[in-house]
């Protein structure tokens, strides 16, 4: 913790009647989670194109591949208590209970399914940040850069079929990517290995993800779109993801790079999510 940085409480709301997205993380006269162009999102319905709308969207069983965004953000989930949401699909129940008295927003996740179940989980959390804001992860920390960062990179590059290079972070290949703006035309994604607990600087605020499961692969996935994507009507929107898994589509993933359901059937994880500021 840098010296002088005192706590800032921190305050969560969520829609749980729309894939249990997460609309606020705010606190310190400080909103978090960035609003997105998305238009619609309270109209979605199954199996539709996702929707950027913002905020936290829960993706699972994938993040990116099919379907896009994951299966649960746009089904409604059921209430089960206070703070505590769950939605049911045929071959997994995902709960979640999210508390903030502390000032420190704290999100409990039980997955039941069957034993050996394959699956990647990312809390997909779109936020806003100024064009000085920077990542701060372990230097050297192994760092998958994903296909749309082959333009970026001299010919030749890239390794033919891979669907992913990896490099030491923050430089990957030579990309730095701690940097969290200025806009400058760029759309990338890499996932940060092994890496449960990262921190956004942000001038004088620092927002905290860290990420606690027992023995199934954890990371932090980087979405780092300064005004590239989409192609059409590019805008910006940052992602600092904690995942369960190393890869963004399932489908990509080897033995390793997935959680696995274990024989007790199920798998508990818990993020907890902390803001300072430096006085």
């Amino acid at each position: 913790m840098v010296t002088g940085a005192k706590p800032v409480p921190l305050r969560v709301a969520y829609d749980a009647a729309h894939g249990g997205r997460w609309t606020s993380l705010h606190g310190g006269g400080r909103e978090w989670l960035w609003r997105g162009p998305g238009h619609g999102r309270n109209e979605v319905r199954p199996d539709d194109a996702f929707v950027d709308a913002g905020g936290l969207e829960e993706c699972l069983p994938t993040v990116r591949g099919r379907p896009d965004h994951g299966e649960v953000w746009s089904r409604p989930w059921r209430t089960a208590g206070p703070g505590t949401v769950v939605i049911e699909r045929p071959t997994f129940t995902l709960t979640r209970r999210i508390t903030d008295a502390d000032g420190v927003v704290v999100a409990d996740y039980r997955l039941a399914a069957d034993p050996g179940h394959r699956f990647v989980w990312a809390a997909h959390a779109l936020l806003d940040v100024s064009p000085a804001a920077r990542l701060d992860a372990p230097t050297g920390t192994p760092t998958r850069l994903h296909p749309e960062a082959a333009a970026l990179l001299p010919p030749g590059t890239w390794p033919t079929g891979s669907p992913w290079l990896t490099g030491p972070w923050p430089a990957p290949a030579g990309l730095t990517l701690g940097s969290l703006g200025p806009d400058d035309g760029t759309a990338l994604g890499a996932v940060l290995l092994d890496c449960p607990r990262v921190q956004v600087i942000d001038g004088v605020d620092r927002l905290t993800l860290e990420l606690e499961c027992a023995d199934q692969p954890r990371a932090t996935a980087l979405w780092r779109n300064l005004g590239g994507w989409p192609a059409d009507t590019p805008y910006r929107s940052i992602g600092v993801e904690p995942m369960l898994g190393t890869a963004f589509d399932l489908a990509d993933a080897g033995p390793a790079d997935a959680a696995v359901v274990p024989p007790a059937g199920e798998v508990i994880w818990q993020l907890t999510i902390s803001a300072h500021r430096i006085h």
